[in-house]
């Protein structure tokens, strides 16, 4: 299991920025999972985020809410999911990312160290604020998971440099207000979010919502030291993984995206 601190050196190192790549578990079949992980890393994913369906998915857009139901009716739960992901052979870190409660009913300390046997390298839950979030960050430092927390463009600057210090893997930035899907553009003050979290942290900063072309990922990568995607490849998933006869195709998009973190 690689860390996301040893990930975004190695990065650094071939003057990169990361992929980071958002997928709904349980919308394809669970047992395909780690076949969806290859591919995603076959194209050239540095961070692979796995979405942990929620009934009430309130921060998402309507494809992830969709992606949501349908792993819901198609039977997935948290523990099959991290059931799932322990089968997966990657070399890149996996974070599992969704919602408290399922957490909660879990076990905070249990389901953190289901995650760490399960091969996870760090959690980001959307609705976890870090003020809120003290159990769980102990929880996490105990299981030897890292803690993701996301800043807004409404977010404070004690908010900031709360979600700053209590991130121990990357910060999560949202590039606009709003829920989670792709779009034509992404907000050009993007920068001056990622700036004032930079002013408090040497922390990666990553930035997600809304990206869904190479260029997209390209003007992120000017500024933050990784792009993610999800919506895009959520829809992409849906219409052309058919049980793995559409691999190449997901692979051939991702490494488009993945051509675009690259200063060289």
């Amino acid at each position: 299991m690689i860390s996301l601190a040893d990930k975004f050196a190695q990065l650094r190192g071939r003057n990169e920025k990361a992929l980071v790549l958002f997928f709904t578990a349980g919308d394809q079949p669970l047992d395909q999972l780690p076949d969806i992980i290859s591919a995603l890393e076959e194209g050239g994913a540095d961070v692979v985020e796995v979405g942990i369906p929620f009934s009430d998915p309130f921060g998402e857009g309507p494809t992830i809410q969709a992606s949501s139901q349908r792993a819901l009716d198609n039977g997935a739960t948290p523990l099959k999911i991290l059931e799932a992901i322990s089968k997966a052979k990657a070399g890149i870190p996996i974070v599992t990312m969704g919602y408290y409660n399922p957490v909660l009913r879990n076990g905070l300390e249990a389901f953190a160290q289901k995650s760490h046997d399960s091969g996870i390298t760090g959690t980001i839950i959307s609705d976890l604020v870090p003020d809120e979030s003290e159990e769980w960050c102990e929880a996490s430092a105990k299981a030897r998971i890292e803690t993701i927390f996301l800043a807004a463009p409404t977010s404070t600057s004690a908010r900031i440099e709360e979600v700053a210090k209590r991130s121990t893997g990357f910060v999560y930035i949202v590039s606009r207000t709003g829920v989670t899907g792709a779009e034509n553009i992404v907000p050009t003050d993007v920068s001056g979010l990622v700036n004032r979290v930079k002013d408090l942290t040497d922390k990666p900063v990553c930035v997600g919502f809304g990206i869904s072309k190479p260029e997209h990922v390209a003007m992120v990568c000017q500024v933050a030291d990784g792009a993610v995607v999800g919506s895009f490849l959520v829809n992409l998933l849906d219409k052309e993984w058919k049980g793995g006869e559409g691999r190449s195709k997901i692979v051939d998009a991702i490494k488009a995206l993945k051509s675009a973190t690259s200063a060289s």
